[in-house]
């Protein structure tokens, strides 16, 4: 894995935010459970929608080569039941930027439990680091 300097780490992290936060509106995360795609361009196939959350706008901050993310809006009633393995972050225009791990107690997206459809959806936290950070 190549190691990157902080500024390098910081500024492909601030690229990522400026993306999330392209658009007129505030970005969201959908997060999914099955089978974790190859990478963002890879088409939704077997997977299920358990949720939507909404970011904030801005989206975040970006320190040292990690962006963390500022209060996100619960999904107010999850859309089926699961274990979350992956999530796609995308702009208010629906445009996939990134995709990242998701799972209860583990991944850059972190839940305390499983998603329960009609339920509301708090995400633990969230935080991606680019990188040797």
């Amino acid at each position: 894995m190549p190691s990157y300097t902080t500024t390098v780490r910081s500024n492909r992290m601030t690229q990522v935010l400026n993306a999330i936060d392209a658009g007129a509106g505030a970005g969201t995360v959908k997060v999914y459970s099955g089978t974790v795609p190859a990478n963002v361009g890879t088409a939704i196939t077997d997977q299920t929608l358990l949720a939507t959350l909404t970011l904030s706008d801005p989206g975040g901050s970006v320190s040292n080569g990690v962006l963390t993310f500022s209060a996100i809006t619960e999904d107010s009633s999850g859309d089926a039941n699961g274990t979350p393995t992956f999530a796609r972050l995308a702009d208010s225009n629906g445009n996939n930027v990134a995709q990242v791990t998701a799972g209860v107690g583990s991944g850059e997206l972190n839940f305390g439990a499983a998603i329960v459809a009609g339920q509301p959806v708090q995400i633990s936290s969230f935080v991606i680091t680019e990188g040797n950070a």
